[in-house]
């Protein structure tokens, strides 16, 4: 007996907007990947990075919630927004805002609670221990040469 598998499907192309120094968009779009500024002089920084992860992480359980339930997505907006603390200084708070014109009144509870089930939620909710180790040089890995593609092949 051969088993198959079935193959994933590609996620969907999305769009990560920076709209300020402390709030990101998420949204389906066409094409690959992009991340998009208001202007040339905003920079893409960890703390969007930390943004756009939890808005991802966000988005993918509530579209894999939603073709469950047989629901369109391709509308779901999500923003995710953040403050500082000091002492040391650090991302205090964040926000999650959820925009689903779709989305049947009936459901918005439950999309809410969806979105909640969400790992880097958790994550940020229950933070994991972290440390930091500093290795010798002589221990480091070697940088590694890109590996060339095959003939035919793009890079």
């Amino acid at each position: 007996m051969t088993l198959r598998r079935t193959p994933t499907p590609a996620p969907p192309p999305v769009k990560l907007t920076l709209l300020a120094e402390d709030r990101v968009r998420y949204e389906l779009t066409t094409g690959p990947l992009t991340v998009d500024a208001p202007s040339a002089d905003t920079q893409f920084s960890p703390f969007h990075m930390l943004g756009g992860s939890l808005a991802s992480c966000t988005f993918s359980v509530l579209a894999s919630w939603a073709e469950h339930a047989k629901l369109d997505f391709t509308d779901l907006v999500i923003e995710v927004a953040w403050t500082f603390v000091e002492q040391p200084h650090r991302v205090g708070t964040m926000s999650i805002e959820l925009r689903w014109p779709s989305l049947p009144a009936n459901r918005r509870e439950a999309a809410r609670r969806a979105a909640n089930l969400c790992t880097v939620h958790h994550t940020l909710e229950h933070p994991p221990a972290l440390t930091t180790v500093m290795h010798d040089a002589a221990a480091a890995p070697a940088p590694t040469a890109p590996v060339a593609a095959p003939a035919g092949e793009a890079a």
